[in-house]
Parts: structure tokens; C-alpha cells; sequence
């Protein structure tokens, strides 16, 4: 299931959700001008679980968060923006400009820690702002349960276009990252294929427990079927 958008619109304009895609695209072309050392980049500024508790480091700990703004590829580097641009937007307009910003670096965190509790031993780098993004999907679950997220899911080829209630989309889809997960346990390969699922879980339930605390007074206990009810 790929989302295109959702149904609430944002009352204000999102800044820091357009700045931290800015950020993470402009990281992104960084690292493809480097040619030949951009693994080492990535190495470097990534999140590494082994080295991170055997150094226990300034440098590590600042991984944390330049891990964020790094990504492994065109397709990793759209699917996590795309779902920036779908959910941000309403997140920030619910929380405020700083208020959003901070959430989402705690909520990186919160999926940093998750993978290190999770793969203490792996040597392999860990990027991407998959696991701040799961935060804000997680608030979005919260504070816009019932808005209808408009989503292509291709069958036999041919694309289809429904629209999903967001309590139904996104509670699958962190389903599917507990089941990944936990598949990577019983598989005994850290991180499989590639993703970590478990800083996803990590941060969904991050954004979730924190929204409440982050959301503006005004916007709490409010909820939204789509744009049209109520406005």
C-alpha cells in the first residue's frame, strides 16, 4: 500500500516539516557527491550498535541524530519524504512550529535506542529518517484516527485507489513491522533486508505516548473524519 495523501488539511503552514525534508534531500545529494567515500560517510555519521557501546563516545551519541538525516538510496530516501509531506503537515499544525521539532528528534531517538536495544552486536551503520517519521505516524494515529488516507495498492498491475481510515492503514502497517521484526529474530539476522523494523515499532510507540504531551491545548480532543467534518 502506497499513501498519496490524506483528507485534513493543515490550517498553517508547515515550516519545520518542509525544512526537515530539505535537510534530509540536501544530506542525501552530500552523499552522492562524495563518489567512492560515501560508505565511508555513512560509516562515519551513521548509527553503528557494536562500535556505539564500545566507544560510548561524544561522536556516538551524536550519531543519533546525523543517522537521521541520512539515506541508503532514491527509493528509501522518497518513500520516507513522501510519507514527511503526507502526515507531517497535520502533526505540526497540532503541536507548533518548535513543538513539532522537538518531537520528531525525540521520537528519532526513541527509534535510535530501540535498534540499539534490539541489534546491540551489529556492525552494520543504521540511516534514515524512518524511525522519526514513525513518531509522527504515530501521533497522526492519535490526534487524526478517523481522516481517510487516499492509498494505490496495485493489483495484477493495474492501480487501484482507495481511501483508508487512517486507524486501519496505519494499524496495519505497524503490525507488518512487529511481524518483520520479530521475523528478524527468529531468522537470526539483524536488520533484515536491510530496514529496521524494530526502530520503526520503536518509534511509532514513541509518538503515540508523546503526542498527548506535545499536541496544542486547542487541538486536544479533537478529531477529524476528513476535511469536510467538522470545519
Amino acid at each position: 500500500m502506497i499513501p498519496i495523501c490524506d483528507t485534513v488539511r493543515s490550517r498553517t503552514f508547515p515550516l519545520v516539516n518542509w525544512l526537515l525534508i530539505g535537510a534530509n534531500i540536501f544530506f542525501f545529494f552530500v552523499e552522492l557527491s562524495l563518489g567512492r567515500q560515501t560508505e565511508r560517510f555513512i560509516y562515519f555519521f551513521g548509527l553503528v550498535p557494536a562500535r556505539f557501546f564500545a566507544e560510548s563516545s561524544l561522536h556516538e551519541v551524536l550519531t543519533l541524530f546525523s543517522s537521521m538525516f541520512l539515506h541508503g538510496g532514491w527509493a528509501h530516501l522518497f518513500s520516507n519524504m513522501l510519507a514527511l509531506y503526507i502526515f507531517g503537515d497535520n502533526v505540526e499544525d497540532s503541536m507548533g512550529h518548535l513543538g513539532y521539532l522537538g518531537f520528531y528528534l525525540l521520537c528519532g531517538l526513541a527509534a535510535g535506542a530501540t535498534h540499539l536495544l534490539f541489534n546491540p552486536t551489529s556492525p552494520l551503520p543504521s540511516i534514515g529518517a524512518s524511525g522519526a517519521i514513525s513518531g509522527v505516524l504515530g501521533a497522526y494515529l492519535v490526534l487524526f484516527p478517523f481522516a481517510e488516507i487516499i492509498t494505490l495498492i496495485p493489483i495484477f498491475f493495474i492501480p487501484w485507489f482507495i481511501q483508508i481510515p487512517a486507524i486501519f492503514y496505519l494499524g496495519i502497517w505497524f503490525l507488518s513491522q512487529l511481524f518483520n521484526g520479530t521475523l528478524a529474530i527468529v531468522s537470526e539476522v539483524q536488520a533484515l533486508g536491510g530496514i529496521a523494523w524494530w526502530a520503526h515499532a520503536g518509534g511509532f510507540i514513541a509518538g503515540i505516548f508523546l503526542a498527548p504531551f506535545y499536541t496544542r491545548r486547542r487541538y486536544r480532543r479533537r478529531s477529524y473524519a476528513d476535511e469536510y467534518w467538522p470545519w
